[in-house]
């Protein structure tokens, strides 16, 4: 059965730094009428990189939102016009000051699709050199590189939770493997 939702009418309600947000108004296929709100994001890329012992790079950060350091793999929001795998060179760069050369796409993420058009692009990055971080005046992280057989483990105890890091090392570990 089609599913498809009818937008009738879209209010932009928010226009922000990152993301903009707009309600809409919708007709659902039973002929209902409810309300979604959209939160508009330009999407991002992330990067698992791994060097030739098998230890892969991490940044740890203060994520406001949960009042808490996170460890995440390097990533950034694309900006306008931007294609990924340049953005993605670009953070991984920025934030650690590597360089690598070899890239794989490993696989596109819609982090919450219930409510935001945010893709995320998640690449393995492999045969690293190492050069100076250049972040975002902004962006205050410890660059920490830890076995991805550690990172797994702290992903299973549950201490390390940002989705993308996540998904990022068990795609790696996978494609690694085989």
């Amino acid at each position: 059965m089609d599913y498809t939702e009818k937008t009738l009418r879209h209010v932009n309600t928010y226009k922000g730094i990152i993301v903009d947000v707009q309600t809409d108004m919708i007709e659902l296929p039973n002929g209902r009428l409810t309300m979604r709100e959209v939160v508009r994001h330009p999407g991002g890329v992330c990067v698992a990189a791994v060097d030739r012992d098998g230890y892969i790079t991490l940044v740890r950060q203060y994520r406001y939102p949960f009042a808490s350091h996170l460890y995440e793999l390097p990533a950034g929001k694309l900006e306008p016009g931007e294609e990924p795998l340049p953005a993605a060179k670009r953070e991984l760069s920025e934030e650690t000051g590597l360089e690598a050369a070899r890239w794989e796409e490993l696989c596109v993420l819609y982090t919450s699709p219930g409510f935001s058009t945010e893709r995320l692009y998640l690449y393995l990055a492999t045969e690293l050199r190492r050069g100076q971080a250049h972040p975002d005046p902004n962006e205050l992280l410890d660059v920490v590189r830890m076995p991805l057989t550690e990172l797994l483990e702290r992903i299973g105890a549950g201490e390390v939770c940002d989705a993308k890091t996540v998904v990022g090392a068990m795609w790696a570990e996978r494609k690694l493997r085989s």
